[in-house]
């Protein structure tokens, strides 16, 4: 408490007794015991007034000291276990625990990392993946407000994320990588990458790309070895030395048989070869006896061409040819769909020909358009148009039912170009994309599935109401980086437009092949007997395993509109599964693999000469294990990790307003009653 403030208090107890000696002594000749008594009341009542006005406060001033935070980050991939780094990892980890002199200087945090972070203390080593600068920027995020350093224990080697090569951090938290595992380059032979199609067809010749390198000084040769099925189908003998390190191999395999073919591409190892874990690549092709040939019809050039040829014909099972509208039928008659874009009156042998064969068509449409021509040429659906041309933008219809679109997105897609109209169906149909404009739903569909098969009519038809088509398509590899999104719902589309099946009320979603169980997943679709969708419905996928024994009931867990079986824990091997409906008669089956591919196994030994880059590039330093003891000593010794003593003061008032309020009200009201009492008032 200051000064002044004990000044004003004497203050206000020298003007409250002033004023009760004037009061009742100055004319007062009264010097009895209850003048006494009153006078000291009012006493109290104005020095509390006064004290009321001064408010006294006392300033307490606390103090502490702040650590800066050490945070050592583990990398729990199997890589490290390879590399013989689980013991080198766990002794620096006690040693850097039982460091009395560092825990009076940090306070101590441990994280876990492997394609995330995690904060666990158990180090597994069975991450698959390892993401660095996730790891980094997450503890960065973490610790933003604080001063420390990063200890990360790693042995350099990232699978996924960006290049932590180039990750900068703040200075005021610099990373200090310890180098985990065997930092001596060994000879060694790898095969990097292997290109493939995933489908090919019957009697054709398929390709395998296969880029294999070598990290050592001398002249070696090796054999690469091919096998299908178990039985070797192709062999080359390669030779590498210190200035030629890597070749590209190319194949070309006989597709004699249909079926899925496990194949397998090994390289013989070299004599000294430590890491042998990379000389062979299991990949899976699928060889099927037919293929989907696709005409898209077409009188104007346009963009919307090439991006569908793009996207039909990246699933090897689709081939794209472009027809005139004035093609024959003999030129017709070996297509399994007709793409009609932007038909006008050129189109009219076309539609005869739809007609009579009841092939089934995409029609799409634009500003270019002859409506008055296509509403009589088919029987379809029909259009006013009002020759006014807007931007029209998609509204998903997640109740769409005839095919599964859980994995569709149109996130960020732009409007198409099309003119505004009524449209009306003749037949039955279902809306999978709606339109609308600057936000307001037209309630007028924009892609939209007719023609269920009756009688004798087993055409199937879609329509889309605009053109520019090509846009989702760029946007969807903005967004992912691949065309994926896109072409594998064109992809289903056509798969419905050209099967004569009817609409099924279970729907299954999962690939073939699976390079490793990272994303080993299979989705499910069900819809009621109206053909809704039923997110209450009890789907039960059973798994067997056809190499490796493995039998497993999962129940498949409700995603949005879509129900999903995670199967990242399986090991490889080959697969059959069936996914029922419980209370159902209603099943489906299938079969997929796991390929036995682990990338951390890849890398011989650990990239310090990475780790030092980026310790240089945050203003740290790197070491190896037998460094350790440096590392704690220059931890312990940089001014930049001293502890900070921070003061904070507590101002608190002397004074409860409410209690001094109360010692006011009862002295005036005594003192009243007081007088009352004895007749002085």
């Amino acid at each position: 408490m200051d000064i002044r403030t004990i000044l004003l208090i004497i203050l206000a107890a020298m003007v409250a007794l002033g004023l009760v000696l004037f009061q009742y002594y100055f004319k007062v000749k009264r010097r009895d015991k209850l003048g006494f008594v009153l006078s000291f009341l009012r006493f109290l009542a104005l020095f509390g007034t006064l004290l009321i006005l001064v408010n006294p406060k006392f300033t307490k001033r606390e103090f502490s000291v702040e650590k800066p935070d050490l945070i050592l980050l583990a990398d729990n991939s199997s890589s490290i276990e390879t590399s013989d780094g689980a013991t080198e990892m766990a002794q620096i980890i006690n040693e850097i625990e039982e460091n009395g002199q560092l825990a009076e200087r940090f306070n101590i945090s441990k994280y876990n990392f492997g394609a995330g972070l995690t904060d666990s203390d158990s180090l597994t080593f069975s991450e698959r993946n390892t993401d660095i600068t996730t790891a980094l920027s997450t503890v960065d995020h973490l610790f933003a407000q604080q001063t420390g350093a990063i200890v990360l224990l790693t042995d350099g080697n990232q699978t996924l994320g960006q290049d932590y090569e180039f990750y900068k951090g703040r200075q005021n938290l610099p990373v200090y990588p310890v180098a985990i595992g065997d930092t001596t380059r060994y000879e060694d032979l790898g095969i990097d990458r292997v290109n493939f199609n995933k489908y090919t067809f019957l009697k054709n010749k398929y390709p395998i790309e296969v880029h294999v390198s070598y990290y050592g000084g001398s002249e070696v040769a090796t054999r690469l070895n091919v096998l299908a099925n178990g039985k070797t189908v192709y062999t080359e003998n390669l030779k590498f030395s210190k200035s030629q390190n890597s070749k590209v191999v190319h194949i070309q395999l006989t597709a004699e048989s249909i079926g899925l073919k496990n194949i397998r591409l090994a390289l013989t190892s070299l004599r000294e070869e430590r890491n042998t874990a990379n000389n062979t690549r299991d990949i899976a092709v699928e060889v099927i006896d037919e293929k989907t040939n696709i005409g898209i019809i077409y009188s104007i050039l346009h963009p919307d061409l090439g991006a569908l040829k793009k996207a039909l014909e990246s699933n090897g099972q689709r081939s794209v040819t472009f027809l005139k509208p004035s093609s024959k039928s003999m030129e017709l008659k070996d297509l399994d769909l007709l793409i009609l874009y932007q038909p006008n009156t050129a189109f009219q042998d076309i539609y005869k020909y739809v007609d009579n064969t009841k092939i089934g068509t995409f029609t799409i449409t634009g500003p270019k358009t002859d409506w008055r021509f296509l509403n009589k040429a088919q029987h379809n659906f029909t259009k006013n148009n009002y020759n006014q041309a807007e931007e029209i933008s998609p509204i998903l219809n997640s109740g769409f039912s005839i095919f599964s679109i859980s994995d569709f997105s149109i996130s960020d897609f732009p409007p198409l170009e099309s003119n505004l109209g009524e449209i009306t169906f003749q037949k039955d149909y279902e809306v999978l994309l709606g339109q609308q404009i600057r936000g307001t739903d037209l309630n007028q569909p924009l892609l939209a599935i007719y023609g269920e098969e009756s009688g004798s009519d087993r055409g199937r038809g879609a329509v889309l109401f605009g053109e520019n088509i090509w846009k989702w398509r760029m946007q969807t590899f903005r967004n992912d980086q691949n065309f994926k999104n896109f072409d594998a719902f064109l992809g289903k589309l056509v798969l419905y437009l050209t099967t004569t099946k009817p609409k099924s009320r279970l729907i299954l979603d999962y690939e073939p092949i699976y390079d490793g169980s990272n994303n080993a997943k299979i989705t499910a679709t069900y819809f009621d007997g109206a053909f809704v969708f039923d997110p209450n419905a009890n789907l039960v996928l059973n798994l067997k395993g056809r190499d490796n024994g493995t039998s497993k009931e999962i129940p498949m867990l409700l995603q949005r509109d879509y129900f999903e079986a995670d199967l990242t824990d399986l090991p490889a091997g080959g697969y059959d599964f069936t996914v029922s409906v419980k209370n159902e008669n209603l099943s489906k089956s299938g079969s997929f693999t796991i390929s036995d591919f682990d990338v951390e196994q890849q890398f011989p030994s650990t990239n310090y000469k990475k780790l030092q880059r980026l310790a240089t590039g945050t203003q740290g330093g790197l070491y190896f294990p037998s460094e350790i003891t440096t590392m704690l000593q220059k931890l312990n010794g940089d001014e930049r990790f001293v502890p900070l003593q921070r003061s904070r003061e507590n101002v608190v008032s002397l004074i409860d307003f409410r209690i001094l309020l109360g010692i006011i009200v009862a002295a005036l009201s005594t003192e009243w009653f007081i007088r009352k009492f004895n007749g002085l008032i």
